[in-house]
């Protein structure tokens, strides 16, 4: 008779899954999440419980909002939000207010978390009903929404860290570089809702089977290779780009012996989701108009880099690993490339090249 095993490390389930496995059964249990980030001390014993339950509200609001997307044009879900701007003076859609407001409540209800950073509060906002949280949780919750509504894939990024001390949350316990996140992760709303989601070890994914209303493990170890054919990037700022960007993009169309093909959605969560999976390289470069770019650090750019570094990919602004970078304020922007370790490392090249080359400028 063959035994079933009561429980296994989060590293166990390999490539030839033969396991039925859900989102919900993966991280319910405290000991199938991060045995190995507690064997390392990256994270206490008794504080896994409570990322358990952290990361289960946060899938509870994926879903909610998923179905949201789904009915986008037949429950008056489309279009902007009666003119109101969030705190970076973007135009807000409806779904970014509902989906703003499903993961306020949902981390909040949880009460696992001291303070939750969104894209759409200008401060951060203090969960009143556990000051005593573990943990402190950062997100874009509906990134691309401008496309949303010609049916462009968009997508919820979110990342967590642990509180600097239980009852004490405040800004600082964010400010601080990306590469001291415990987990991270994005949810993509398009042809199928995708859950990415590393927890300091692989990244796996998970897809919502709408049958069940369950996210099912259906990429059991996502390794992003490491060169692609592709770079993913707003060629139509190309006018405004520093001598790197111009050069990388010159290099790759004009002197491979097959040119890159561009691949631009215009939706971070789509963008960087296929460089995942396909290699080669996604782009927001600072330049003369934005020289801090478009991205925010905080809840784009490092957990978005901190899932690429942990698939084996890469993430640099051309001078420095994003991860190294010290966040000093909560909505601040910064550059970014992320993708196959080699392309980025090829792009890292180019920006020292220019900054050694004044008439590269």
């Amino acid at each position: 008779m063959r035994r079933v095993a009561s429980s296994h490390s989060i590293d166990d389930y390999g490539e030839d899954l033969d396991s039925f496995v859900t989102l919900s059964s993966f991280i319910l249990t405290a000991t199938e999440v991060c045995p190995s980030l507690a064997a390392k001390g990256h994270i206490k014993k008794e504080e896994e419980t409570d990322l358990c339950i952290l990361l289960q509200s946060i899938a509870t609001s994926c879903k909610y909002i998923q179905n949201c997307v789904r009915k986008l044009g037949l429950a008056n879900l489309s279009g902007k939000n009666g003119g109101t701007t969030n705190v970076q003076g973007e135009q807000q859609m409806k779904l970014d207010v509902i989906a703003h407001d499903v993961f306020t409540r949902g981390l909040d209800e949880s009460k696992r978390c001291t303070m939750l950073i969104s894209e759409e509060e200008e401060e951060a906002i203090m969960c009143t009903s556990s000051p005593n949280g573990r943990y402190v949780c950062v997100f874009d919750p509906l990134d691309g929404s401008s496309n949303i509504d010609c049916c462009v894939s968009v997508g919820s990024i979110f990342g967590v860290y642990r509180a600097n001390a239980l009852g004490k949350g405040d800004v600082n316990d964010v400010l601080r570089p990306g590469k001291e996140m415990v987990a991270a992760g994005y949810c993509m709303y398009g042809s199928a809702c995708t859950m990415v989601l590393t927890v300091g070890g692989n990244v796996r994914g998970f897809t919502l089977d709408p049958s069940l209303g369950e996210f099912v493990l259906t990429h059991p170890k996502i390794k992003c290779p490491p060169s692609g054919a592709t770079y993913s990037v707003n060629e139509g700022n190309s006018r405004y780009w520093g001598g790197g960007m111009r050069r990388y993009v010159d290099h790759v169309k004009y002197h491979k012996e097959k040119p890159h093909a561009l691949r631009y959605i215009g939706s971070m969560v789509a963008d960087v989701h296929r460089t995942l999976l396909y290699g080669g390289t996604f782009s927001y470069p600072g330049d003369s108009k934005s020289p801090n770019g478009k991205l925010r650090l905080l809840y784009e750019c490092f957990p978005m880099a901190y899932i690429m570094e942990r698939a084996g990919g890469a993430a640099s602004d051309g001078t420095q690993r994003i991860l190294d970078v010290c966040c000093t304020g909560i909505h601040q922007r910064h550059p970014i490339h992320m993708g196959s370790e080699e392309d980025v490392e090829e792009i890292d090249r180019f920006y020292r090249e220019a900054a050694a080359d004044p008439d590269a400028r």
